[in-house]
């Protein structure tokens, strides 16, 4: 559930404090409402995320890490530092295995 790239997006959002469903949504930039809700529904199954309603019209929800989400920032954070460190990288043996998958393979 970690690995999944919408939860440590959602996760590092969440680092700085409470944050409100729109909030989150405009922040995660390609997110649908649907892949939000899901994963925010998990997070908080999972005991990462705590959920408060506020009784105001409209009403009020703003989702924030627990415990024991704050304690699975800094893997997500190192996790997401080796990806922002290694994207060219990742990038570059993506497009050489996609050339080398429409060629005809060669006797070696």
């Amino acid at each position: 559930m970690l690995a999944n790239k919408w939860t440590a997006l959602a996760v590092g959002e969440m680092e700085s404090g409470p944050k409100r469903f729109g909030e989150l949504r405009r922040k995660l930039e390609g997110i649908s409402q649907k892949m939000l809700t899901q994963t925010l529904r998990t997070l908080e199954r999972d005991g990462l995320v705590a959920r408060t309603v506020y009784p105001t019209v409209p009403l009020r929800v703003e989702y924030a890490l627990t415990d024991l989400g704050r304690s699975v920032t800094e893997p997500l954070r190192a996790l997401r530092t080796w990806s922002v460190a290694n994207i060219r990288s990742i990038e570059a043996a993506r497009t050489d295995y996609d050339e080398n998958a429409t060629r005809e393979p060669s006797p070696v």
